[in-house]
């Protein structure tokens, strides 16, 4: 049996057929007929190619590595406890590098000129030397976003004909299969509905489409995302310019239901700082870059080889981007932006944010195993970055409040000048600069991002930051917990909920939505 395409299906058609009957159907019934035989395989592979190739870059976090983890969180309150003045100082010895590193990292990314859209537009390339190019998008219960989905990658500017569109679905979503079929699919777009398995997570579901990308290159959408529709188009005129170690593409998250809520303005804000300000820097001097779970652009062959997504990692672009850098591959920056719909209440943005920083933990200990092959694989400034954005963003998250509370205290309690030794001098003069610098590593590049954004009527909202980052480090905690309790379950975000828009892409498309009839 087999399955032409184009210049194969007319030299089967114009060749004389000698060696008996020939089974000729369409690729989608040959994918559906495979699937159905081989289902169990195909979820088994989903789920653990990465762990069977190359077990020494799969999560791995077993119960042992929990139990350290919450014996040193043990130590260390037993430690504050009973003698808080050589805890507290000890910590802050053993995690400053680290919060320095990332306050550096912070700050010299500021300073990076990094425009939010491209300075000069790329020649336009001529449709029929354009390459195939794979959209894959994984959806769960994505009832509300579906047409939306539909409509802006329809909206691409790219020849419908060079489009290969994978919509990945779960076996038991059928509200969300109903609304794709209802919607009269495009020819270029084709519905995968992932075999049985576990884990229940949205990489396995990406694994599962991966085998079929056609495409020379490979980008993952989430259901609620609107892309720029010249974004493919400047994705491959990057990739025609930076060598074949450049295996991926970090497109610019942005958010749009920015006036929903006070969190939905404060998570603008950090957005801009990520995607436009911080992201970009670390692409420019070179590091490892935890990828965001969307709009990365891939050369599909660099994804298959490297076996596609942890499926068991709940932050598998985190883990993706560290790996390609152990695997010697680097990670650009794409000048062009995707827009996001934010969770609008602190239920929904709690629940996300802790699976991600339940997933930081993941892939921090997953990549720090076995520190001497990561020493080797990224050489020394490569990684001290690769910890910075791991553990420093984790552990970071996790003491934030209690070192915050206590430089407050001690800053306000005042010593009148004196000091018992010149030790304590050196600790508050340490103190101060860890404190401030911090807080400038927040500020600055927030400021950076809203003047690049042009989104100056954010900056009465920078001094809530502080208070935002409190909410990060609940989630952090959260996420502690929740990886000892439930350690790949996927917290579920809810899209469709906005009720803003600042370009007018969720509140149009939400509206022909209704008018269709849901």
């Amino acid at each position: 049996m087999t399955a032409p395409r184009g210049p194969a299906l007319v030299r089967l058609l114009s060749a004389r057929l000698r060696n008996g009957p020939l089974s000729i159907t369409s690729p989608t019934r040959l994918r559906q007929a495979v699937f159905q035989a081989q289902g169990r395989r195909i979820a088994d592979q989903a789920a653990s190619d990465l762990a069977t190739q190359a077990p020494e870059l799969a999560t791995g976090l077993g119960y042992a590595q929990i139990v350290v983890l919450f014996v040193a969180l043990g130590s260390v309150s037993f430690g504050i406890g009973h003698a808080p003045g050589l805890t507290l100082a000890t910590m802050g010895a053993a995690l400053g590098p680290l919060f320095l590193g990332l306050i550096v990292l912070r700050l010299a990314a500021s300073f990076l000129k990094n425009p939010a859209e491209p300075t000069t537009e790329a020649p336009r390339v001529e449709d029929a030397a354009l390459p195939i190019y794979t959209i894959i998008a994984a959806l769960y219960r994505e009832r509300r976003v579906a047409a939306r989905l539909i409509e802006a990658l329809s909206r691409l500017d790219y020849p419908a004909a060079k489009l290969d569109i994978k919509l990945v679905l779960e076996a038991d979503d059928r509200e969300t299969l109903d609304a794709l079929q209802a919607a009269d699919l495009p020819g270029n777009m084709e519905i995968i509905v992932a075999p049985k398995g576990q884990p229940r997570t949205k990489p396995r579901a990406l694994n599962v489409a991966l085998p079929l990308a056609r495409g020379r290159f490979t980008v993952i959408y989430d259901a609620e995302d609107v892309p720029d529709p010249g974004q493919l188009r400047l994705a491959v005129d990057r990739f025609s310019c930076l060598p074949p170690h450049v295996a991926c593409l970090q497109a610019r998250l942005t958010i749009d239901n920015t006036d929903d809520s006070w969190l939905t303005r404060l998570f603008t804000i950090e957005y801009a700082a990520l995607f436009d300000v911080f992201n970009p820097g670390l692409a420019d001097i070179g590091s490892p870059i935890p990828l965001g779970g969307t709009s990365n652009h891939f050369r599909t062959s660099v994804l298959k080889a490297i076996h596609g997504w942890d499926a068991w990692n709940v932050t598998e672009d985190a883990d993706l981007g560290l790996r390609l850098a152990r695997l010697g591959y680097e990670v650009g920056d794409l000048p062009s932006s995707t827009l996001e719909e934010a969770p609008g209440t602190l239920g929904a943005w709690m629940r996300q944010r802790t699976r991600w920083m339940k997933g930081f933990v993941q892939t921090a200990t997953t990549h720090s195993r076995r520190p001497c092959v990561l020493f080797r694989q990224l050489g020394f400034w490569r990684f001290c970055g690769a910890l910075v954005l791991t553990w420093g963003i984790v552990l970071s998250a996790l003491v934030y409040p209690l070192f915050s509370a206590l430089f407050l205290t001690s800053w306000f309690s005042g010593t009148g000048g004196s000091y018992a030794s010149h030790w304590d001098v050196i600790v508050r003069v340490y103190s101060q600069t860890l404190f401030c610098s911090g807080a400038a590593a927040i500020m600055i590049p927030a400021l950076f991002a809203l003047h690049r954004r042009r989104l100056w009527r954010l900056w009465p909202w920078l001094p809530l930051l502080p208070f935002y980052y409190g909410l990060v480090s609940i989630a952090a905690w959260r996420g502690l917990w929740e990886l000892a309790t439930a350690t790949f379950r996927w917290n579920k975000t809810s899209h469709g909920h906005a009720r803003t828009s600042r370009t007018g892409s969720l509140r149009s498309t939400k509206q022909e939505w209704s008018a269709r009839g849901r």
